[in-house]
């Protein structure tokens, strides 16, 4: 509004002065001053408050230079003008954090809860873990949960990126801010509301608005002497000239004020916000949460890319790939079952696999009694008066047991298969006995092999995997995924050395993983990339970079996004740079007229803050 008002006040200005109306023409530029320097001059005050000088104070001094002259249209022009800079600079920015600030109204603010029977409409704030809470079709989710019944698909879309609705059952987790589709879902709260995935979203994205980039903390340190440095430059361009040879004083005064408004750096400080938030909006829409401009720009300086292998090239989820029984009359099914029996209450990994598999081939898994665990070893119950253990090869260690050769054998053959084996024995009061070996994988993401193809394309020369799994399995999957180079057999801190050796020979390093044994190397590497979904809290704490969908597919999409924004911040500079130069260099040669200087100084700033905008339309195309 204060734009428009200062528009009507030069407008009406310069028509009065053309009709020969003195007070109408000091009248209507006095509106253009009045509304068009108002908050330039109120920020200039406040500078002057702290002691410094900022861009602000400089138009409102060379409006009032011009002013002085008798030069009030030029005056006016220059406040209407900076005036309007400055609406379309929030426009622009505010464009991009309303595009942040939109992932606010994914969430609702009310969940329908089960409450004694009912379903009550009750605040998220509210709703504890354990409640259950009910989605109809159509219906945005308010909390991180599982479904409990129903089925549906669910569109993630604004969460992870996703583009195709996820199905969804019982079983299923599904994320707060998500869509509902045809059906509607029962949904168990698994996290309250300030700690779901929409809300992790919004406080990342909060404070990666905060956290400058490097090159806006360089122009802001740049800013202040160089605001003064214009300033002693303009009363050098009115002493020189008035003292050295005597020259008149309204044009000397006119071409001074010029100089300030053509030297200040308005588009110079907008050049980097303008760009650096519209790439974060970008990015939080597809999936991608930066956390702060200068992680916009690490990710632009990325030369190789290291990967933690399980939960991050693998799906994270083992499988058991092998059933091999080795006592007469047992089958595969019965072994499964067997050792589903035992392993029914541990919460090793392997064990779960084993009771899903059982699962799945609708087995009966009977009540072990005596279960015990040994670390690192293997597991052992009682079922039927028998003991069975199941472990690796040191679990059997020092102990008689028939038909060991052959299942130790099978042993060797499925970890040269890039399996994990487990033998299975059986103890009564005859002795121990080998019953079967079994063997488990984790299977590599569907993404893997594509993205590391797809990030030699995006420029990035060297792909390696860091895994503290053995050396057989790490290169089966480095293998199938087409790395350079797996390190494997690795504890956190070698992780640590080899991030830095990889530092130090490709310079900018990115490492992507998911677990706590992680941390340590993505707080070391140059850009940390936490998988967002099933990421543990202090992976995601340490990271520089989440994704949202544990899709790896991002990765190129965040290297290129950075990339863009760095061309983009060098092409604002040069604009930006550029124009002064320009302006500068035609006002000590030939003169410049003070509108012409305005519309060069305005028009760069409004130029360099569109060129920023063009970064929202950022998409991840695959």
């Amino acid at each position: 509004m204060f734009a428009g008002l200062a528009l009507a006040g030069l407008v009406g200005g310069l028509w009065a002065e053309w009709q020969g109306a003195a007070v109408a023409s000091a009248a209507g530029y006095a509106v253009a001053y009045a509304f068009g320097g108002w908050f330039g001059l109120r920020a200039g005050l406040e500078s002057l408050r702290e002691r410094s000088v900022d861009i602000d104070l400089l138009m409102v001094l060379a409006a009032l230079g011009a002013l002085a002259i008798g030069a009030p249209f030029e005056g006016a022009m220059l406040l209407f003008l900076f005036s309007l800079s400055n609406v379309l600079q929030h426009v622009a920015i505010g464009r991009s954090r309303r595009a942040i600030g939109a992932l606010m109204e994914l969430r609702p603010d009310a969940a329908l809860v089960q409450r004694d029977g009912e379903w009550v409409e009750t605040p998220v704030e509210a709703v504890a873990v354990g409640d259950v809470f009910r989605v109809r079709p159509g219906d945005r989710v308010p909390l991180d949960g599982v479904v409990v019944e129903g089925q549906s698909e669910v569109d993630q879309a604004s969460l992870t990126g996703e583009s195709v609705p996820v199905p969804k059952g019982a079983g299923d987790e599904v994320f707060g801010g998500t869509t509902v589709g045809g059906g509607a879902l029962d949904v168990r709260v698994t996290k309250p509301a300030g700690e779901s995935a929409i809300a992790r979203v919004i406080a990342l994205v909060e404070d990666a608005q905060s956290r400058k980039a490097e090159t806006q903390r360089l122009i802001d340190r740049f800013e202040q002497p160089y605001a003064l440095a214009v300033i002693g430059m303009t009363l050098v361009a009115i002493a020189l000239p008035l003292l050295g040879w005597g020259a008149p004083f309204r044009p000397t005064f006119y071409r001074a004020m010029t100089l300030m408004v053509a030297a200040s750096p308005c588009a110079l400080v907008i050049s980097t916000p303008a760009a650096v938030l519209s790439a974060i909006a970008a990015a939080a829409r597809s999936g991608v949460l930066f956390k702060g401009g200068a992680t916009v720009e690490e990710a632009a300086g990325v030369r190789a890319v290291a990967f933690d292998k399980t939960g991050t090239l693998t799906a994270g989820q083992t499988r058991l790939t092998d059933v091999v029984p080795l006592a007469e009359g047992l089958t595969d099914d019965g072994l499964v079952a067997l050792a589903a029996s035992v392993q029914a209450r541990s919460e090793h990994h392997l064990a779960r696999a084993t009771v899903r598999e059982a699962e799945a081939r609708g087995l009966d898994v009977e009540e072990a009694a005596a279960f015990e665990a040994t670390a690192g070893r293997g597991v052992g119950a009682s079922i039927g008066g028998r003991v069975v253990r199941i472990g690796n090869p040191q679990h059997v260690d020092g102990r008689e047991v028939a038909g060991l050769d052959a299942a130790l054998a099978e042993v060797d053959r499925l970890r040269g298969m890039a399996r994990t084996a487990v033998v299975v024995t059986e103890a009564d009061a005859a002795g121990e006995r080998a019953l079967g070996v079994m063997a488990f994988a984790d299977i590599l993401r569907p993404t893997a092999a594509e993205t590391v193809r797809r990030l030699r394309a995006a420029g990035v020369e060297h792909v390696v995997v860091l895994t503290g799994d053995t050396a057989a399995v790490a290169e089966a999957v480095g293998r199938e995924a087409g790395v350079d180079a797996v390190y494997a057999d690795l504890l956190p801190e070698a992780k640590v050395e080899l991030i830095r050796e990889l530092e130090a020979r490709w310079g900018g390093v990115a490492m992507v993983g998911d677990g706590v044994n992680d941390a340590p190397a993505l707080a070391a590497a140059t850009l940390g990339i936490a998988m967002g979904g099933g990421g543990t809290d202090v992976a995601l704490e340490t990271a520089d970079v989440v994704l949202m969908g544990d899709d790896l597919g991002k990765i190129p999409y965040l290297l290129r996004l950075s990339r863009r924004t760095r061309r983009t911040l060098a092409v604002n500079i040069a604009i930006s740079l550029g124009a002064i130069v320009v302006m500068v260099v035609t006002i000590l040669g030939v003169g410049l007229a003070l509108p012409l200087a305005v519309v060069g100084h305005e028009g760069s700033t409004v130029l360099v803050s569109l060129n920023g905008l063009r970064l929202l339309g950022a998409r991840d195309r695959r």
